[in-house]
Order: structure tokens, then sequence, then C-alpha cells
């Protein structure tokens, strides 16, 4: 699709949308799989002065409807093919595909939305800790400072192709989408779930020519293992973001790839990214430090009572200037504890990321984790209180702690451990069946542990260093069934090998026996290799046992190497767009 189809047609959404009453301030639910119909949505709401809510369809019935009420959409803009699984609502909803026909009728020249600089451009919602996700807002003058810095600083040109795959509802999307448009680049979306591919993210790359794209480090690594990534000779740069990013990751990258590799730093109530960092191969620093402030932004680290720390001391990250998000969308009281008054600039505002860092001696940050109960997995931030909180609901009170454990280096998993009271169905069949109805699956425990009595510190509270490792693997209940057919004992011996476990049965969830996305990754090359099939991951996610993986894959129940989906081209032909 040709910039000039894209501008006509978020043209005229953002007219019908004016006509449903969305301007400025008004927030537009959006739940809609990755295609260009999304950057058709996202524009047409930005264009009509509202603000975007992401509500990702990957996410349980609970959660998406909680998300819709919570913002106070009046619109839920959506596909049919998604409406069915939606829960009634008071918003409007209107799918872009079967309602497309009534939107055509408007007309395609620019609009005014009349929203100003101030106004909100999107609120993304996060995990909380008191249980419920919270949304945290950012302004049009923030957003568009963080994508001008990033392009003095990057220069994407109409040469460049950026590869749109991190999920919408995570804020590092937001560069995804708009700076590529900003620039006259060509923006090429990725299949839903093909962010956990990495076999499918070589074949994007190479076909599609991709110069810059974005990973979190654990799924970096994951991707610098896949057979091809040599091949990927047209990236130029990639942004990493999400998680700390290791040092022998950073070495590995550039034997790999002959790109440059940046370090960048920000949370969600901040605009995307508020330090970057230029990672060389030759440096003789053994930590990637997330280094320096973006523009118009101020970076602080500081004690217990706001006073600056000196360099090499740890202290609390506090982000001021334009980048600084709004606060949280109906949270008065948490807006005014997480946003505090600039003591070093009049009127202004810091935001207290809870994140411990330190100042290094030449003047770079370098981030030494967390001061709370927040936790980062495979880049995705979890507030463990949250699932705590989940957890009592279905236990209806009693005592749970949930920790993030890496008992094997570079794995970390979630852990939740229950008091075991007689007479409670807390089983950890029925507490992960429980949760998957009401969390991301990112968020459900990968063992449960039930415990007669918690371990306590002097004090009282719970002793979470003293919590037992779970026996990973252990935890089956069901009776172990022997394969019967020689894919599922190669695959059998391949769920045991990558999950580190004795055996696993025909009928054990991969899943429930500690598995996660990017074990995930890890299985499937090992299928490719061994039986010489390619098995997308998502195909995992719903054929998550030993045979009923095997029937997929005997029976190839799956289209193999889909073609991603182009959603703007600058110059050229024109290819007729079906929203």
């Amino acid at each position: 699709m040709s910039y000039g189809d894209l501008n006509r047609r978020a043209n005229q959404l953002a007219r019908y949308l004016h006509r449903l009453g969305v301007g400025p301030e008004v927030p537009v639910a959006v739940c809609i799989d990755r295609s260009p119909a999304m950057v058709v949505a996202l524009l047409g709401i930005l264009k009509a002065g509202g603000a975007y809510v992401p509500v990702d369809p990957g996410y349980p019935g609970a959660r998406r409807a909680y998300l819709i009420e919570d913002s106070k959409a009046p619109v839920l803009l959506t596909q049919a093919s998604l409406s069915g699984s939606l829960a009634a609502t008071d918003a409007r909803v209107v799918a872009l595909d079967t309602d497309w026909a009534e939107i055509d009728r408007e007309p395609g020249e620019d609009v005014a939305g009349g929203a100003t600089a101030e106004n909100l451009a999107y609120v993304i919602y996060t995990s909380g800790s008191t249980g419920k996700p919270k949304g945290a807002m950012n302004t049009h003058r923030a957003v568009s400072n963080r994508l001008l810095w990033m392009q003095d600083e990057y220069g994407l040109t109409e040469s460049d192709c950026v590869l749109q795959k991190t999920p919408f509802g995570f804020d590092v999307s937001v560069w995804e989408f708009f700076w590529p448009l900003m620039t006259g680049a060509r923006l090429v979306i990725a299949r839903p779930e093909g962010h956990k591919d990495p076999a499918y993210l070589v074949r994007v790359i190479q076909d599609e020519a991709v110069t810059t794209l974005h990973f979190v480090p654990s799924m970096l690594r994951a991707f610098l293992a896949a057979p091809g990534v040599a091949g990927c000779g047209s990236v130029k740069r990639v942004i990493c973001s999400g998680e700390a990013l290791p040092y022998d990751l950073q070495q590995q990258f550039f034997q790999v790839l002959p790109a440059g590799l940046h370090n960048l730093y920000g949370p969600t109530e901040a605009a995307v990214d508020v330090t970057y960092w230029e990672c060389v191969p030759s440096s003789a620093r053994k930590v990637v430090p997330i280094g320096r402030p973006v523009a118009n932004t101020q970076i602080h680290i500081l004690d217990g009572d706001l006073n600056p720390v000196p360099a090499g001391v740890p202290g609390e990250l506090y982000i001021g200037g334009v980048q600084v998000g709004r606060g949280y969308w109906g949270r008065q009281e948490l807006t005014a504890e997480r946003f505090i008054r600039d003591p070093f600039r009049p009127g202004g505002r810091l935001y207290r990321t809870g994140d411990l860092a330190r100042w290094l001696p030449d003047g770079v940050v370098e981030y030494l984790g967390r001061n709370d109960f927040q936790v980062k997995i495979r880049g995705q931030r979890i507030e463990l209180g949250e699932i705590e909180a989940a957890i009592s609901d279905y236990l209806s009170g009693g005592q749970t702690a949930v920790l993030a454990r890496e008992d094997t280096p570079g794995d970390v998993r979630l852990v939740a451990y229950l008091e075991a009271k007689p007479g409670t169905d807390g089983g950890p069949d029925r507490v992960r069946e429980f949760l998957r109805a009401r969390l991301p699956e990112h968020m459900v425990p990968a063992a449960f542990v039930a415990l007669p009595a918690f371990p306590l510190t002097p004090n009282g509270k719970v002793d979470r260093k003293a919590l037992p490792a779970p026996e990973w693997g252990g935890e089956q209940a069901r009776e172990y069934e022997a394969p019967r057919t020689p894919t599922e004992e190669a695959l059998a011996e391949i769920f045991a090998d990558v999950l580190a476990v004795r055996r696993v049965g025909i009928r054990d969830d991969f899943f429930e026996l500690g598995g996660h996305s990017l074990m995930a990754t890890r299985l499937l090359a090992r299928v490719r290799t061994a039986l010489g099939v390619e098995v997308p991951v998502q195909r995992l996610f719903e054929a998550r046992t030993v045979a009923a993986l095997a029937e997929a894959v005997d029976a190839r129940l799956w289209r193999e190497k889909p073609r991603p989906q182009r959603a703007a081209v600058g110059v050229g032909g024109r290819e007729e767009f079906d929203i």
C-alpha cells in the first residue's frame, strides 16, 4: 500500500470517528490482529485527535474486557473475526473489515483533528502491583520528541525498511509504526505471533531486505542462534530494549552480524525510551550501559531523600523533561506517588522508575536492577503483585508468593508458592487454568509449589530468599503414557531434553512442565533438525502436548512460509488493500 492509500484511508477513518464523537482526550480502544488494518486504525485515531488504547487480541477475554471498561473508550475498533470473542460493552463497536463500506463513503482529504502537543496520543496498559493493569498516558509532545530524536540520531531514509513485530500493547511498537512513516521508509508488518519465531524472522528479513528492527535481548539470543541468520546482510541497525543487555550477547551479536547494535532504556510511563547507548565490539567494559539521556530529557540518580548520589554509588533512577508521561489513567493517587515535583527544575515533574542505577566515571548510566517486585522476563514487564492478587482471588485468601527464579543461568521463570490448606482446591492445574482465563500467557507461572507453611523473616514477613526451588517437570499429576509412534518418540525425547526432565509422556503439557516462548523456539529448532519439518511457534501454543504436536506434524496442519503483509510503500506500485 502506498503512502497515498494509507493517508486516504486514515483520513476516512478519522472523519468517521469524528461523527462518533472522537476528538482530543477521547480514548479509542483497538482490538485488531497485527496487520495493515492496525496501521490504518492507529493513524486514523491520531488524525481524529483521539488517543488509542491497545487491546491485544491474544489476551484472555476477562483482561480485554477490563481494558475496554477501565479506559472508558466510547468506540472500539476491531475485526469481524474477533468481535464475537469480545465481551459485551457499552462502546460503539466498529469492525474495520465488514464496516469499511460505510467508512469508505467519507472524504479522503486531510482532516484537522484538533489535538495539540499536550493532548493524549495513547494509553498503554502495563501490569499493576495492586492486581489490576494500569494505563500509562503519553502526549503528542513526548512521543514526537522521542521520534524526532531517533531520526536525528539514526537517520532513517526512504531506502530503509523497518520490520514491525512488537505487539502493539508494548510501547516499542510506537516507533516501529511511526518512525518509518515520518521518514518515507518502508514498513513491513510481521504476521501475528511472528515475533516469537526466529526462523520466520530470518526469512522475512531476507525476503524484504529489512534494515532496521528491534529485539528484547532474550529474543535476540534466540534469533542469533537461528539457522541462516548470517545471511541477513541487509540489517543496518538493531535496537535492543526491554531488559538488560548482557555483555556476552553484545559480543555474540558482533560475531554474527555486521550491523550496529544500540541499547536503549525507558519505561512505558516516559514515551518509549529515555537513554541510549551505541554498543562497540572492542570495548574494555564488561557491562553494557544504558547510556545517556535522549534530547530534552534529564536523568537523575537519587538517594531516599532525593539527593543526587556520587558516581559509582547506586540510587534510584528518576526521569525529568519532555519525555515524562502524564500519569496513570484514572489513578490519581498512584500518579501522585510515582510522578513527583521536580526539585531541580521549577514547575517540572519527575517520574520515579523504581529502577536502581549508578553513574559511571565517564558520565553514562549503568542499570543495576529493581528496588521492588517488578520484573522483566523476556522483555515483558510483570508486577508480581498482580499475579499474587489473582491467585489469592482463586484461593479466597491464604498465603501466596510469586518469584522470578533463575535456577538455570539465563533461564528466568515465574514460580508461584501456595499455602496448602486442607479442603482447598489449590491444585496446580486448577490454579493455572484460573490464571490463564485472566492473565496473559507470559504472566502465568511455569511452576506451582504448595507449602504447609511459608518461611518467615524475624519481622514476620515472607522470607522470599528461603522459598525452595521447584522440581521442574516433577509436578505431572497425570499417569505417564508412552509414545506410540516414531514421531511421538522423537518429540518426547526432544521435549525431555529441552525441558531438562527425565521423561515426558504424550499427554504432558509443554508449558505446564515449565516451558516458555524462548524454550519453544529451541524445541522447534530441534524438531526442524530431527524431523525435517518447520513448525510455526504459534502451533506449539495450540498443540501443547507430544500427542497433539505429533498429530500436527504428521498432518502438516498449517501453511508453511506465509508471506509477510506489506503495510506501506513510499514510492512505486499500488497493491489493492482489503482492510
